[in-house]
């Protein structure tokens, strides 16, 4: 038997009720239906949907106060920030 891990990372809290709803109707949870999204990454080596930028969300009133809050982060000295391994001098 494969050995099993935990994975953790956070979701917008309406995603992961939308996500649970969407689950449910099908008959599964969403461990499983992460699990299936990473199978099909790991064997086909790509992300099994389009993914393209929508200016429509990026200005969306979730998204904005989103980053006005971590803008008040930033200059309340609240933010960790580290340099990206792929950003090159």
């Amino acid at each position: 038997m494969a050995q099993v891990v935990s994975v953790n990372f956070k979701l917008d809290y309406d995603v992961k009720k939308s996500m649970e709803m969407a689950c449910a109707d099908m008959g599964l949870s969403m461990s499983a239906a992460f699990t299936i999204f990473a199978k099909k990454v790991g064997r086909e080596r790509r992300i099994p949907f389009e993914v393209s930028a929508d200016p429509d969300l990026f200005y969306s009133d979730n998204n904005i106060r989103y980053l006005e809050r971590k803008m008040e982060d930033y200059k309340a000295g609240r933010m960790k920030l580290a340099e990206h391994g792929l950003i090159e001098d």
